[in-house]
């Protein structure tokens, strides 16, 4: 009796290749699964699940994981307004991490005694998968044909050409990775260290010219919950909403420079409009109505917790243990922050919340205040600098 894989599958070039290898190379009864976190559209699935059966898997499944991505890891990043290197929304690390959670469950589910996935031995991708199996299912032998016998793209087309399998051999100029929380995009411009992206590589054509708006967007407790007055029922709505309002603004256009898991430098150009606004959009109602130091160690928290993510750590206890203090100092981010879209770039006007710290009633910042007295300062300021002052007495005495 044949061994059961589960193979993690996108009907391209490099997991189509995987089928028929593992199941006429090696004898190895496969069955596909694919992980949609809001890349494909029902089409799209329905054209993937076609193409599985057609290649001989033995069963193809499905996952709508696009609520459960958010619920799981968006939701952090947005409480910890994550970026990587200021610039990157870890849009496919994120993804890659909800995916091999769900094809681990997989494999647990049917019994499976092999898992496969296409990466290749050049990325992130492989770490963070491996890692994940390695954890949840221990024991589970992982099959990488991809990275394992270093294949070209043109070996590839060969091998399926000989298995009756046509693909289109013309690559792409540029690949696209969509997902909810923002969309790849790499090219020749990406592969060397000066040069963007043009206009037409981008997946979203910037259609609003001379054209702007103003969004309110409400969050509830830090979530995104409704933009100009109208509600959604789970963030992810909102999330897909904002982004057809703002993609055709070209906004959330930029190019990541990070350091790979493996030790090497890249580049990637990526769009993200919502995630962008969002995270600006969120940030902004938290300096209102968080505390000095609540800013102080989310800040420092959110920067690990979202290099760690990236480097596929998901599943670190420690990493619950930050989302515990990120899910606590939302309490009071509720209300509205007013955000101005223009042609490839935004603006955050202000904000409206009933915990908004900055209240008349406690002070004008540079003005007359009715919560001390100028006695008060002078007394405080001597007292705040006592410490300084006396180790400058002490080491200007030395001298």
């Amino acid at each position: 009796m044949a061994q059961k894989v589960v193979l993690g599958f996108s009907g391209g070039l490099d997991t189509t290749f995987c089928v028929k290898y593992l199941s006429e190379d090696k004898g190895y009864e496969v069955h596909s699964i694919i992980v949609n976190t809001g890349g494909f559209t029902a089409e799209e699935l329905k054209h993937i699940e076609q193409h599985a059966y057609k290649l001989g898997v033995k069963s193809h499944t499905t996952v709508d994981a696009v609520k459960g991505y958010y619920d799981r890891i968006i939701k952090y990043l947005v409480y910890g307004n994550v970026l990587k290197n200021n610039t990157y929304p870890l849009s496919v690390s994120a993804e890659r991490l909800s995916q091999a959670l769900h094809i681990a469950e997989h494999v647990q589910k049917t019994g499976a005694q092999a898992v496969a996935h296409g990466s290749t031995g050049a990325g992130n991708d492989q770490v963070r998968f491996d890692m994940v199996f390695h954890i949840l299912i221990p024991g589970v032998e992982i099959l990488t044909p991809i990275r394992d016998l270093r294949l070209s793209r043109e070996e590839e087309i060969e091998y399926l050409k000989k298995k009756g399998v046509n693909m289109n051999a013309e690559k792409a100029m540029y690949s696209i990775n969509k997902g909810l929380w923002g969309t790849s995009v790499g090219g020749k411009e990406t592969l060397r260290s000066n040069g963007m992206l043009p206009e037409a590589a981008w997946p979203t054509q910037m259609t609003k010219a001379g054209q702007q708006e103003t969004v309110k967007l409400h969050f509830d407790k830090g979530e995104l919950t409704a933009i100009n007055d109208r509600k959604f029922d789970h963030p992810t709505d909102a999330i897909l909403h904002l982004q057809s309002i703002a993609g055709p603004y070209g906004i959330g256009r930029d190019i990541h420079v990070g350091d790979t898991i493996i030790g090497i430098k890249g580049r990637v150009g990526f769009e993200a409009a919502a995630p962008m606004v969002i995270i600006k959009a969120h940030h902004a109602l938290e300096k209102h109505v968080l505390t000095k130091w609540q800013l102080n160690w989310k800040d420092q928290l959110a920067q690990f917790y979202g290099n760690w993510l990236h480097e596929g750590q998901i599943l670190d206890p420690v990493m619950r243990d930050i989302e515990a203090f990120l899910t606590n100092s939302q309490e009071s981010v509720t209300g509205d922050v007013f955000v101005e879209l223009l042609p490839y770039r935004f603006a955050v006007t202000g904000i409206e919340s009933a915990y908004d710290l900055m209240s008349s009633k406690f002070g004008k910042y540079g003005e007359m205040n009715s919560g001390w007295t100028g006695e008060d300062v002078r007394g405080f300021s001597k007292i705040f600098g006592n410490q300084t002052a006396i180790w400058n007495a002490v080491h200007a005495g030395g001298k």
